[in-house]
C-alpha cells in the first residue's frame, strides 16, 4: 500500500511562517489556502479532509503538499503561466510584425496593403513555414507591438547631386561662425479670409470665425530674416516673390552687420534667390549665400520660427485686410522680441562680431535692433 500523501517535517521558521498566514489571513487567497493546506497536512490531516477543509479538489491538494517538500514556502506563490501554452514562438511573433510592415507586393501578394484577414490567410500558407493566428490574437499582437493602422505619407528624395556637400556647408557655418550667420525665406500666398485655428473655450462652445472665403484682397508673402547668433527674427509682407524682394532682404540681413565682415545666408534654392544680380551684391558685400538642397528646405534655420508665427498670427484669424494682417506679424514680432533675454556674450569676442548703431532707411521697410 502506497504511503499518504503529508508534508515533510516542518522547520520551526516554516511552521511558524504558516500559522501567521493563517491566523492573520493574507491578501491573496490562493496564498492562504496554500497555507491552510500545508499546516493541516504537518498536524497530521488527511488529503480527504483537507480537501474539504479548503473546498479543494483532492489532486489539488496533493500537488501543493509535493510542491512544498520541493521548494519550500515558495510554493505559496505559484507562478502561473496562464491560459494554454504559448502557440507562438518570439521568433514567430518578430516574422509576424515583419510581414505586417512589408508591403504585400514586395512579397508577391495582388494588393497594396494588408487587412487582418489576408494577413491571416498569408501567414498560414506562407513557403517555409506555417502560423496559425487568429484576427483577434493578430489585433492584440500588432497592438502590443507598436504596429497600428496609419495613412501613407508622401516624401521626396533630393535629386541634387550636391545636396551633402551642401548641408556639409550649412553645419559648418552654423557651427563655427554661428554669430554671423541669417537665415531668410518666404511663406504664403496669405489671403484675406477666415482661417481655421484652435484655442481655449468651454466645452462644446468652441471660438467661431464667419464662414465667408471669398478672397477679394489678392495675397501676400512674408519674407522673413532671422538672425541665428541674436535669435532675431525680421520681415515684411509683399505682394509677390522675385528676385528684387530677396535682394532687398538680403540687403537689410548686410544691414544688421554693418561692421564689413563676411556673412553667411542660408536659403533655399528657389530661382528667385539666384539671380545673377544677387550673385553679383553677395559677392561685392561679402555675404556667402548657402543653399539648401532641392527638396531640403527644412535645414533652413528659420523654418522652425516659421511655424509659431504662423499659429498665433494667422491661424484662427479674421484680418479685414492686409494692412491690419501686417500690423498683427509685426506686433507678434515686436513681442517675440521682448521676451528674448540679452545675448550672453564671452570675454573674447569673435572676430566681426562688435555692436553696431541703430541704422535708419531699412530696404524693407524697418530695422531690428539688438537686445
Amino acid at each position: 500500500m502506497a504511503e499518504p500523501v503529508r508534508v515533510r517535517r516542518l522547520t520551526d521558521q516554516e511552521g511558524q511562517k504558516l500559522q501567521q498566514i493563517v491566523r492573520r489571513g493574507s491578501t491573496s487567497s490562493v496564498r492562504y489556502r496554500r497555507a491552510m493546506m500545508l499546516l493541516a497536512s504537518a498536524g497530521g490531516n488527511r488529503v480527504p479532509v483537507i480537501a474539504q477543509l479548503v473546498q479543494a479538489d483532492e489532486d489539488t491538494v496533493r500537488d501543493v503538499i509535493h510542491r512544498f517538500n520541493q521548494i519550500g514556502l515558495a510554493c505559496l506563490d505559484p507562478q502561473w503561466a496562464g491560459g494554454r501554452p504559448r502557440q507562438l514562438s518570439p521568433d514567430d511573433e518578430d516574422f509576424v510584425i515583419q510581414t505586417a510592415t512589408t508591403r504585400p507586393a514586395t512579397l508577391g501578394q495582388p494588393f497594396t496593403r494588408w487587412s487582418l484577414r489576408k494577413l491571416v490567410a498569408y501567414l498560414r500558407k506562407v513557403h517555409g513555414r506555417i502560423i496559425r493566428i487568429g484576427r483577434e490574437t493578430l489585433r492584440s499582437l500588432l497592438a502590443r507591438r507598436g504596429v497600428t493602422f496609419q495613412r501613407t505619407k508622401t516624401w521626396k528624395e533630393s535629386p541634387d547631386p550636391d545636396g551633402e556637400a551642401e548641408l556639409d556647408r550649412i553645419e559648418e557655418v552654423l557651427d563655427r561662425f554661428s554669430d554671423r550667420v541669417f537665415a531668410f525665406d518666404e511663406f504664403g500666398p496669405l489671403g484675406i479670409r477666415p482661417t481655421a485655428g484652435s484655442g481655449w473655450a468651454e466645452r462644446r462652445h468652441p471660438d467661431r470665425v464667419p464662414a465667408t472665403y471669398h478672397r477679394t484682397h489678392g495675397v501676400r508673402y512674408f519674407h522673413g530674416c532671422y538672425s541665428v547668433g541674436d535669435d532675431r527674427l525680421w520681415g515684411v509682407n509683399q505682394r509677390r516673390k522675385g528676385a528684387a524682394n530677396t535682394l532687398a532682404a538680403l540687403k537689410s540681413i548686410r544691414a544688421a552687420r554693418p561692421d564689413g565682415a563676411p556673412i553667411y545666408a542660408i536659403l533655399d534654392n528657389l530661382s528667385a534667390h539666384k539671380g545673377a544680380d544677387i550673385r553679383r551684391w553677395a559677392k561685392k558685400h561679402k555675404v556667402e549665400l548657402c543653399f539648401t538642397p532641392t527638396y531640403a528646405s527644412w535645414a533652413n534655420p528659420i523654418e522652425a520660427h516659421f511655424g509659431p508665427l504662423r499659429q498665433f498670427t494667422i491661424a484662427n484669424s479674421n484680418y479685414p485686410n492686409h494692412t491690419v494682417q501686417t500690423r498683427a506679424l509685426h506686433a507678434y514680432l515686436r513681442w517675440r522680441k521682448r521676451q528674448r533675454p540679452p545675448p550672453r556674450r564671452s570675454g573674447r569676442r569673435t572676430q566681426g562680431a562688435r555692436p553696431h548703431p541703430q541704422r535708419k532707411g531699412h530696404p524693407l521697410g524697418w530695422t531690428p535692433r539688438r537686445h
